[in-house]
């Protein structure tokens, strides 16, 4: 679980642009800068009465899902019809893979019909880094979760969220509790919140769901809720990921939502206008209360808006050989013309 830049030459060119977009590791604050600022260009075309850009007319999206998620799923469907490609979406779980075709058979099979893009999702970590090293050299792959170790367009639109209500990272404390261990979203949010310059990052859970290591990444480490939680700006609540435990990490649910579940009471530890986040599904009761969910100080909802954007700007940027910002005024530009 150590932060590395071994991955960096795979995810950018000669010019430094994205090639593929596998992890937030190693990537520099510029370039994390340019997708924030390309996501917040997008934004404006969800309001449109017409919600599409032709930046990736002609291009074709597969979106490889071999562990179900229908909220990334289709966020990254929409992000891509709204820059005009073509999707092709196939639940890789329920076909090849289950028939015993490797990892390998599968990729030159969806080579073969020519996508330009694949977006991928595995249960394995590192599955999409292997698919990017053998993949064809103009195909770009983006990972959209591969088992414990990254969720990089989920860690962006968090980040996203976050500058849009709170501003400038350099004056901010951020508290992400509960299931630390397993948890991509996590790891992704620790390196952008440490690349984008957050001074106070605080990781809260029990220490059966707390990684070894955890301090590498630059962030404080809590037991106790109450004083976690006290005058932080933003809390990242995470989902208790039940599918990835093996053995007894927790008593029980209950005893979980009693010690560590976001309550109204312990949201006022937090700064008055702290804003409390979810990557969602949320588990209501065991995570967090729905008052709070629900309540004025919740950005949960606004994540999945931001998230269609964010996608649009990686896949964008990933296909695209000038800066997307730039071609995203080209094409402005074009259209105001015609």
């Amino acid at each position: 679980m150590t932060p590395t830049d071994a991955k960096r030459p795979l995810q950018l060119n000669d010019n430094g642009q994205l090639r593929h977009f596998l992890s937030l590791d190693g990537l520099p604050r510029t370039l994390l800068t340019e997708i924030l600022d390309t996501a917040d260009s997008f934004l404006e075309v969800g309001a449109r009465g017409v919600k599409k850009v032709p930046l990736l007319r002609g291009k074709t999206v597969c979106n490889v899902f071999f562990e179900n998620s229908t909220r990334t799923r289709t966020t990254f469907e929409l992000a891509a019809k709204r820059l005009s490609a073509d999707v092709i979406t196939l639940n890789v779980s329920t076909s090849s893979t289950s028939k015993g075709e490797t990892l390998t058979d599968t990729l030159r099979n969806l080579e073969a019909m020519a996508a330009d893009m694949f977006v991928v999702r595995h249960a394995d970590s590192g599955a999409a880094h292997f698919i990017a090293e053998h993949v064809c050299p103009d195909v770009a792959i983006i990972n959209g979760g591969d088992g414990r170790h990254a969720h990089p367009t989920q860690g962006m639109l968090d980040m996203l969220t976050i500058r849009r209500h709170k501003g400038d990272f350099e004056k901010l404390s951020v508290a992400i509790v509960g299931d630390i261990l397993h948890s991509r979203v996590a790891r992704s949010n620790m390196l952008a919140l440490k690349t984008l310059g957050c001074p106070d990052i605080r990781v809260i859970g029990p220490k059966t769901l707390l990684p070894i290591g955890l301090e590498q990444y630059g962030v404080s480490v809590f037991h106790d809720m109450t004083e976690g939680l006290r005058d932080v700006d933003v809390v990242i609540m995470l989902r208790l990921q039940r599918e990835r435990m093996q053995g007894g990490l927790l008593p029980s649910e209950g005893e979980f939502y009693r010690l560590y579940g976001l309550t109204t009471q312990r949201m006022a530890l937090a700064k008055r206008d702290a804003i409390v986040m979810h990557p969602g599904p949320i588990n209501r009761g065991v995570e967090i209360e729905s008052a709070v969910a629900d309540g004025d100080q919740s950005v949960i909802l606004n994540q999945v808006t931001y998230g269609i954007a964010v996608r649009m700007a990686v896949l964008s940027m990933a296909m695209s050989g000038q800066t997307a910002q730039r071609q995203i005024e080209t094409e402005y530009a074009a259209e105001e013309q015609n």
